[in-house]
């Protein structure tokens, strides 16, 4: 059973007053809220075992890399990795995109071709332009349509035997699109390119198996799933770990050292210069077993109900735009919306001081806001610890802003 008051209890941030109001927080497509066995296990950390890991023979360091390295193996066995050691754990999201365009650079040649998709957050922008910038690579777009869905036979035409990695996100941030990353993947393989897959908003909703989806690459934050922020993982098959140069050079990346000549480490080490987020790691397996604890599919069922509430709810309000998919089961618990002469930023404010946080602006996705001509939107993303009543105080809330503004 899915007890949405005894979920509620295990957040201590959701039962705290902001601007005296009590916390209606929505903007969990940023970062989600932390459980307390989260936050346990980062305190727990530094008071018992703080130590580095991988180096010391002493009791603490050995306490340390254990629990460290444990979580790694819980992170392989919620994504389905056949390997340990193809998780790397990183800072994020963006590192993880960044260590394999860093790679790339190494692969690419001149008028090779790139494909990226019009839905994507900068973080999956940037790198990639940097990289076409670097090695004369080409980089493309599949375009979307008017609903915020890719459209797949542009898709299939941009491909070719030019093509060498294809990224995409699975789920836009900016609108809550459900990408279908499995056609992507599939057809990226039949003209022989790799595939990197944004997974940073999907983690949160669902549970992705990377083997069954046969991806080459998969990254994502643990701070969207409950976890803290400042670490992430990338997956890499391990054939293409094998092939990318090391992204940094430092301590732990390295087997022998002299003024002559380096040689690395094995995987997963390669890719982990340095003294890592040790607690952010050890926390980020606590996350995932809270949230299997709980369930994606019970998790799953929550977040729908929300969605299709949330929508139901703005659509009473007139002169109201909702952006991305109109099919509900297309996407996740994201509504992007705006009141027709009025800018987002300014509802934003106004409910803020109700209580009610919310994202507005560009979301990190600018060329999605130039293909609707808008400046950004409201956002309002549900996780599974948010309710109905706490939808109804934020559809009355903009209301109230509208009055006020109009």
């Amino acid at each position: 059973m899915f007890d949405i008051q005894k979920v509620r209890a295990d957040f201590p941030i959701l039962s705290q007053k902001v601007n005296g109001k009590p916390l209606v927080y929505f903007d969990n497509g940023a970062t989600s809220q932390k459980p307390q066995i989260v936050i346990d296990a980062i305190v727990d950390y530094y008071s018992k075992y703080n130590a580095n890991i991988h180096r010391g023979v002493h009791t603490l360091s050995q306490l340390a890399t254990d629990a460290y390295e444990e979580a790694r193996l819980k992170i392989q066995k919620h994504f389905n990795a056949k390997q340990n050691y193809e998780i790397i754990l990183t800072s994020g999201t963006t590192e993880s995109i960044n260590l394999v365009a860093n790679g790339f650079a190494s692969i690419l040649q001149k008028n090779d071709e790139i494909i990226v998709s019009a839905l994507e957050h900068h973080s999956n922008i940037v790198p990639w332009q940097m990289l076409c910038e670097q090695t004369g690579a080409i980089l493309k777009v599949i375009p979307m349509d008017i609903h915020g869905e890719l459209i797949m036979s542009e898709y299939d035409k941009l491909l070719s035997d030019k093509t060498k990695l294809v990224f995409c996100n699975h789920i836009s941030n900016a609108l809550g699109t459900l990408n279908p990353i499995e056609y992507i993947i599939k057809k990226a393989h039949e003209v022989g390119a790799a595939v990197l897959i944004d997974g940073a908003q999907a983690c949160p909703h669902l549970k992705p198996d990377v083997q069954a989806l046969d991806v080459d690459f998969y990254v994502t934050s643990a701070h969207k799933m409950c976890g803290p922020t400042g670490v992430g993982m990338l997956y890499g098959k391990e054939e293409w770990l094998r092939k990318l140069p090391p992204y940094k050079g430092g301590g732990e990346m390295i087997a022998t050292v002299t003024f002559e000549k380096t040689t690395y480490a094995d995987l997963p080490h390669k890719f982990e210069a340095g003294t890592p987020n040790i607690c952010g790691g050890i926390a980020f397996g606590a996350a995932i077993d809270y949230m299997n604890a709980i369930g994606f599919d019970a998790i799953a069922k929550q977040e729908k109900e929300l969605l299709e509430y949330g929508t139901k709810r703005l659509q009473e309000i007139d002169d109201l735009t909702i952006y991305g998919p109109e099919d509900l089961n297309r996407k996740a618990s994201v509504i992007s919306f705006n009141v027709d002469g009025i800018h987002p930023y300014d509802i934003g404010t106004i409910i803020d001081k109700l209580g009610i946080a919310v994202r507005t602006g560009h979301h990190c996705a600018q060329p999605i806001m130039d293909f609707f001509k808008i400046p950004g939107t409201i956002r309002a993303s549900f996780a599974f610890y948010n309710t109905k009543e706490e939808i109804d105080i934020f559809v009355e809330a903009v209301k109230r802003a509208i009055t006020m503004l109009s």
